[in-house]
């Protein structure tokens, strides 16, 4: 199927719909989240589609998504045709528990940030954040006590 010029856009069209800049619109290329058609010339031509996929991406990021995590959701999406209904209905219930866990991940943040701002102990041997020995690193790599529970921080206590 040809695809008829009124279908594709340039890449200064797709920025001006989308309100990325062109250089934005070729990062998200680089990233595989778009594939522009080449003219003869060399030239970008995108699909109208490709409004839509970029328009996911940055409401995606603003939710908090990686750029692989946002390929991979538009991987799943048609190409060469906007996605319907149904299609968007699959990511937005697979996005939900995306975010439901890291919704839970912030709480956690926030009641740990609040006791410790808040607690006044100034002693090292009550500090629920404390790591002696980096005891916290049987547990795995990274800020462990933000991604854990406050009963698995505790457990790391020696006092506790």
């Amino acid at each position: 199927m040809a695809l008829r010029p009124d279908d594709q856009l340039t890449i200064g069209e797709l920025a001006r719909r989308t309100g990325l800049a062109v250089s934005a619109i070729r990062f998200y290329e680089e990233k595989g989240l778009v594939a522009p058609h080449r003219t003869r010339g060399g030239q970008r031509r995108f699909l109208r589609s490709d409004i839509r996929r970029l328009s996911f991406a940055m409401i995606a990021q603003g939710l908090g998504l990686s750029l692989p995590e946002i390929a991979d959701e538009l991987d799943r999406l048609p190409q060469g045709r906007a996605p319907n209904a149904r299609d968007w209905a699959a990511i937005s219930s697979k996005m939900k528990h995306r975010l439901d866990a890291r919704i839970a991940e912030l709480e956690r943040t926030r009641d740990v940030l609040d006791g410790c701002i808040g607690c006044g102990c100034l002693s090292l041997a009550k500090c629920a954040l404390y790591n002696p020995q980096d005891r916290a690193a049987r547990r795995g790599p990274g800020p462990r006590f933000t991604r854990e529970s406050s009963a698995a921080a505790a457990a790391l206590d020696p006092e506790g």
